[in-house]
């Protein structure tokens, strides 16, 4: 029986995400918890032909406290999106306040839940619900996870895209480290399970970068106001979900890059730290998953020297925005 919580499961991300979520097998009930319309999406999903059992709360009568009770994985997608010209320190001043009380209610109802945090900016979301843990004496780092899958699953669409041939994206696995936003993420392509074109280098290879970089950008671009990358990111919530469960299940050898307190592995992130040159208390790195959460947090391996040069740029942003993260909740009174 695995009870997944969707938090923020009325908005852009949380109804393709619970959507996703009900159509996989292996979740048995689903709880959705918003300030709005979150009945109306369960009985829309209760309808659909899977083994999920679903049930919708709002804030009244302690709706978000009947949401987590039970919950053993819970993924926090709540807040607002990024509108074109808004700055990440801007999102961050709107959604920091949103997760800190939905941490407070985890860490109070559900410490012992997994905890996938998608609202951004990731770098500073993650560090504040590691914070309200904290408050609470429940702060398990091997638990709480940053998603970055979206950077993952960017790098695989262009990388095959470039290759000439977008039927093998879903096996191309390219490992992105760092951090979730702008010159934070680094693509480690050298790494990539399919390799780019000979040739393929300097401005080519600059631009590729760029554009997982900042792929964000390009869909609030796109989307010309109307919001942010909603569809990829519940896509890449779902698919690092599942992977969590799986882990969760007894399956072995599950990898996958999140943004994570280092130590949740304090040997593999005492020797992450080394490579980087850096002491930093979160980075995303490729993680081991097992029934408890973390097992080992890998390191970066070989890499090239552009790649050496991305992952010192992405230090100073991301001291600065773990910094940020853990600022708010030092100010806050919860």
């Amino acid at each position: 029986m695995v009870k997944a919580v969707v938090l923020g499961a009325a908005g852009g991300i949380g109804q393709p995400l619970s959507l996703l979520l009900k159509c996989n097998p292996l979740i048995t009930e689903l709880s959705l918890y918003d300030i709005v319309n979150t009945p109306g999406v369960a009985a829309d999903l209760s309808h659909i032909a899977t083994p999920a059992k679903v049930a919708g709360f709002l804030p009244p009568d302690e709706g978000l406290t009947k949401a987590l009770t039970g919950a053993q994985l819970v993924i926090i997608p709540a807040g607002v999106p990024r509108k074109p010209g808004m700055s990440r320190d801007d999102l961050f001043k709107i959604n920091a306040g949103i997760v800190e009380g939905l941490a407070t209610g985890i860490a109070t109802t559900a410490p012992k839940a997994f905890v996938l945090v998608i609202s951004n900016p990731v770098n500073s979301t993650v560090p504040i619900v590691a914070e309200v843990f904290k408050k609470h004496n429940v702060f398990d780092p091997k638990r709480i996870f940053g998603v970055t899958t979206l950077d993952v699953v960017r790098a695989s669409t262009f990388v095959a895209d470039i290759i000439g041939d977008l039927s093998k994206a879903p096996d191309v696995v390219v490992p992105v480290v760092g951090g979730h936003s702008g010159v934070t993420i680094v693509p480690l392509l050298s790494q990539s399970s399919h390799p780019l074109p000979s040739g393929f280098s300097g401005e080519k290879l600059n631009a590729l970068v760029n554009r997982i970089q900042f792929g964000g950008d390009e869909v609030v671009k796109a989307k010309d106001g109307a919001g942010s990358a909603t569809l990829s990111m519940a896509y890449a919530g779902a698919e690092f979900a599942i992977k969590v469960i799986n882990a969760m299940k007894g399956q072995k050898g599950i990898i996958a890059p999140s943004f994570v307190h280092l130590t949740a592995d304090p040997a593999g992130g005492e020797a992450l730290k080394k490579e980087i040159g850096a002491d930093l208390e979160y980075f995303s790195a490729p993680v081991e998953l097992g029934p408890d959460g973390v097992i080992k947090i890998n390191p970066l391996g070989k890499i090239t020297d552009a790649e050496k040069k991305l992952v010192e740029a992405a230090v100073p942003d991301l001291t600065k925005n773990i910094q940020t993260g853990i600022a708010f909740t030092k100010k806050s009174n919860l």
